[in-house]
């Protein structure tokens, strides 16, 4: 196991958005209208790495909800991915512990979803054993009401794990050839080119599933609720593939929080159908995404994005590394 490392910047304070009273006043104003009362108090969502904006508000009538809202302009991929997060968590089975949507709205140049606000926090880290064991529950409940799918959230239309793997979690591979340079790669990484792209090459044959996964599933996308419940948010990268996946990229932070990782991925009704090396095929192709991603330069979102990404595939280049016993 991993000495305890922690990211950068903790996952509840990455974010750079617009305050409430940033956003326009025709725009507050409709929404204000469509709540069918006048907002009174507003907090702004600190995790994340997009510039939307994001947070609970409350009428003086007493309702909270979750509010989201991107410029149709200057924002359009995030009013996108907003829609999408609406066309699909409507259409998630009953029962999941998912936040589902009451609204959208276009107005003043911006598209704005709402959805049930969930009173609860992100989990810390390192993680507390307890809220990681929440954390594993939710997901198994949500992996086994996904592995066959229903017809309303197979209308949506989702990519392909197998599809999206082969395009853009096959870096190693570039790296091993010299079509793809990366600045400051890791020791371990160093003299194991051709074994990470061994490795990665596997995941589009085990990702080709019918089954959905969450496709996003970190830390921040994560609340627990006052009764230990763990809901799980940003449901805008649904994709078919295999459930043990989304488990090997949120078991990437209790690996960084000295945790048995490998047991945790074992015990996981969700991993009991992974391949024996599938673990090591999603590490390498994650721990490659991020580390090229971490290079890329500043990005349009927050600033703290690069430093997590390349936290993240640092940490996960390491657990790899220690599973395949590599110095």
């Amino acid at each position: 196991m991993a000495a305890i490392s922690v990211p950068p910047r903790p996952y509840d304070a990455t974010a750079v958005r617009p305050a409430w009273a940033d956003l326009p006043a025709d725009l507050r104003a409709a929404i204000g209208a469509r709540l069918g009362a006048r907002v009174n108090w507003a907090s702004t969502a600190g995790g994340g790495f997009t510039r939307g904006f994001a947070g609970v508000l409350q009428t003086v009538a007493g309702d909270r909800v979750f509010v989201k809202a991107a410029s149709l302009v200057d924002q359009r991929h995030l009013s996108d991915w907003y829609a999408r997060e609406v066309a699909i968590t409507a259409a998630l089975p009953a029962g999941l512990p998912a936040a589902r949507p009451r609204w959208t709205l276009t107005a003043a140049g911006y598209h704005v979803i709402c959805l049930d606000a969930i009173d609860g926090r992100m989990p810390a880290l390192p993680w507390v054993p307890a809220e990681l064991a929440a954390t594993l529950s939710s997901y198994a409940t949500v992996a086994a009401a996904l592995r066959e799918p229903p017809a309303e959230l197979v209308a949506v239309g989702v990519p392909r794990l197998a599809d999206l793997a082969r395009a853009d979690l096959a870096w190693w591979a570039e790296l091993a050839t010299g079509r793809e340079t990366l600045p400051e790669t890791p020791a371990v990484a160093q003299h194991r080119l051709p074994e990470l792209a061994a490795l990665e090459a596997r995941l589009p044959g085990y990702a080709d599933r019918t089954s959905l996964i969450h496709g996003d599933l970190r830390v921040d996308n994560v609340l627990l609720d006052v009764t230990g419940l763990a809901w799980l948010c940003d449901w805008t990268w649904l994709c078919y593939g295999p459930p043990w996946f989304d488990l090997a990229g949120l078991l990437v932070t209790a690996y960084a929080s000295g945790l048995d990782a490998d047991g945790l991925f074992r015990a996981h009704p969700a991993a009991q159908d992974a391949p024996a090396d599938g673990l090591d095929a999603a590490l390498a192709a994650l721990s490659g995404y991020w580390l090229i991603r971490a290079a890329a330069g500043p990005s349009a979102g927050s600033p703290h994005m690069r430093a997590h990404q390349r936290w993240s595939g640092e940490t996960a280049l390491n657990w790899l590394a220690e599973r395949q016993g590599w110095r």
